[in-house]
């Protein structure tokens, strides 16, 4: 809006950052370039999910579940895209399945609720769309099986199941509570179809391998890999992404640097 241009604009201001929509990243850098400012920008995220025949499939599960479906899906690191390996995938699709009929649909503050309403009703007409395409292109689809309010934005949890590339499921960001879920035959081929994104925000591995852990570190493009464990902002880390999902990094030192002014000094 006019109002953030005049912000961004004022002598005042020496630096912009932003954590929002691509679009409003867009146009905040746009306006801060012309300014000759500083900008750093946090955006959105599709991160990949990667688990390998040697993970500890019962963590990983459970922490699939979690890092897909907090604050009911609505996070730009949430886990979204999900490579399972071809000898895990049976046994990962079902655990998955069975924590996705778990999850309890309705008011945020009662006790036993896993998934509240969605923020906006834009947010859960968009998601219900990307789901129906990704359907229509080929994928399938489980469903929680919650009964749903009749008013209100609510959207029952689901896993949608090899969908093509050109998909939504494949190629957009879901702001919600939907796994994307795709076979792998290895490593080479999770990373690849990892990286076949506009995003590039955070990343899991599963593994006990060490190979494999430095494989994914090295060849995922995101902004953090975390191994064992889900995408999580720490004060202590440095955090942002690359691609469509922003520059700069946020927190802990490089958050400091990215806006003071390092003079150089030589004294002869």
């Amino acid at each position: 809006s006019k109002h953030v241009e005049s912000v961004i604009k004022d002598d005042r201001v020496k630096g912009v950052s932003l954590t929002g929509s691509g679009s409003a990243g867009g146009a905040v850098a746009a306006t801060a370039g012309k300014a000759i400012k500083p900008s750093l920008l946090e955006l959105g995220g599709s991160d990949a999910f990667i688990v390998m025949p040697s993970a500890d499939l019962e963590k990983a599960l459970d922490t699939a579940v979690k890092a897909r479906t907090q604050n009911n899906g609505q996070s730009c690191i949430a886990a979204k895209r999900f490579f399972v390996h071809a000898d895990v995938y049976d046994a990962f699709k079902s655990g998955f399945e069975a924590r996705f009929k778990n999850l309890k649909v309705g008011d945020p503050t009662e006790d036993g609720t896993h998934i509240g309403p969605l923020a906006t009703a834009s947010i859960r007409d968009e998601l219900v769309e990307q789901v129906e395409k990704s359907v229509k292109a080929g994928a399938t689809v489980f469903h929680a099986g919650n009964t749903l309010p009749d008013t209100g934005n609510w959207f029952d949890p689901c896993i949608v199941i090899g969908a093509p590339e050109g998909s939504p499921s494949a190629d957009e960001e879901m702001f919600g509570p939907v796994a994307n879920l795709w076979k792998v035959n290895d490593l080479d081929e999770a990373i690849g179809r990892a990286n076949h994104s506009i995003f590039g925000l955070g990343s899991v591995i599963f593994t006990q391998d060490k190979v494999e852990m430095d494989q994914a570190v090295s060849e995922l493009e995101a902004g953090a890999t975390f191994v064992n464990a889900m995408v999580s902002s720490d004060p202590r880390m440095p955090f942002g992404g690359i691609k469509q999902s922003g520059y700069g990094r946020e927190l802990a030192a490089d958050g400091v640097k990215a806006f003071v002014n390092r003079k150089t000094v030589f004294i002869a």
